[in-house]
């Protein structure tokens, strides 16, 4: 018999829900509340005042609160210190927490900052923690680990590349993600533009695939939030006129309707993905995945089945790869995606992992 727990969502202090703001931390939240919903589980949500969440999310209690956001861990240094805004977000999630945690069987922190894993070891209901992002900072390396060494269970990773960042002590939990693969738009039959989805921001490498495009003479269709204006017009003047069309930040279920016109997807990240949620969005379209062997996309990508992995930071190779898109079976692309990632597994990966957790 299936347990039914009452769950608390802590999500990110890092802008509203639906902005795009939150980065990938949106969509595995929507994906594993949507999945644990249809499992019979209770969920409550924490996010800031003004976010939403789709239909398929409505069951849900969303409690919202006004204040600063946190600033992400991975724009600081390794030796940054910890910063807790004046009015911020991250506080008063937890403070509501500490308040109310009897309410619930136990909570589920989706936030990647210092506060929630240091007060684990002193808070009576169970805290877990989706880890969302691999090692960026002295501080955080050190508040995962002593985690870890108090009672790793309560920790678990998208990824086995993004887990080895840490300095565990046993094998650990990986959940990877989930999708909705059948509301992704499928095409075999796609435009002449090669697709880049993410943040706008340097550690995503954008220049990158805009180099690869310019090189080919294909549009390069850009879907993100433009989180730093001054790196996207540096990025834009690098290459011809017209090899950049911004396409703005789209909603997943925008997104997935637009995806399926690429060719393939570039994915070219500066720094280790811990997952690399776009890549598997894209093998849903089946659009091959051209990508660096860095982080989260390096366990996701194989090669000659759902796209090309080249060494990290080798654009000819990335180049070169591109030449051979056309080797890739769309079909065969999606069908990957959807052995290895629907909604209901992630969700029954997340619930293995809560109910060994509590034991």
């Amino acid at each position: 018999m299936i347990k039914r727990y009452r769950i608390l969502v802590v999500s990110t202090p890092i802008g509203t829900l639906g902005s795009g703001e939150g980065g990938g931390v949106e969509l595995t939240l929507v994906s594993m509340v949507a999945g644990l919903l249809i499992r019979g589980h209770e969920l409550t949500i924490l996010a800031k005042k003004g976010s939403s969440l789709p239909v398929d999310c409505q069951a849900a209690t969303l409690k919202t609160f006004d204040g600063e956001n946190q600033c992400s861990w991975q724009h600081g240094t390794r030796t940054e210190l910890i910063q807790i805004p004046d009015n911020g977000l991250l506080p008063k999630f937890w403070g509501w927490v500490l308040q109310e945690q009897e309410k619930f069987d136990l909570i589920l922190n989706l936030s990647y900052d210092w506060l929630p894993f240091w007060i684990t070891p002193y808070v009576s209901t169970p805290i877990f923690h989706l880890v969302s992002m691999g090692s960026v900072s002295e501080s955080m390396d050190r508040v995962i680990n002593n985690v870890a060494c108090w009672d790793q269970r309560r920790l678990a990773f998208h990824t086995r590349t993004q887990a080895c960042d840490f300095a565990l002590l046993q094998a650990p939990i990986i959940v990877g993600s989930g999708f909705d693969i059948d509301t992704y738009h499928f095409s075999l039959s796609p435009e002449n533009h090669f697709g880049w989805v993410g943040r706008i921001t340097p550690e995503k490498g954008l220049e990158d695939a805009a180099i690869v495009a310019s090189r080919l003479g294909v549009k390069l269709k850009v879907w993100g939030l433009k989180e730093n204006t001054s790196y996207a017009n540096k990025v834009e003047n690098s290459v011809p006129p017209g090899i950049i069309n911004w396409e703005g930040f789209l909603p997943g279920t925008k997104l997935q309707k637009v995806l399926s016109s690429c060719q393939c997807l570039l994915n070219t990240p500066k720094w280790n993905e811990a997952f690399g949620n776009v890549t598997v969005e894209a093998m849903a379209c089946g659009v091959p995945v051209l990508a660096y062997n860095r982080g989260g996309p390096g366990e996701l990508v194989k090669s000659g089945i759902n796209g090309w992995l080249v060494p990290p930071d080798d654009i000819m190779a990335l180049t070169e790869v591109a030449y051979r898109i056309k080797d890739i079976n769309r079909l065969r692309t999606r069908q990957w995606a959807k052995d290895n990632f629907s909604r209901s597994a992630f969700a029954l990966r997340l619930e293995t992992w809560f109910t060994a957790g509590l034991k």
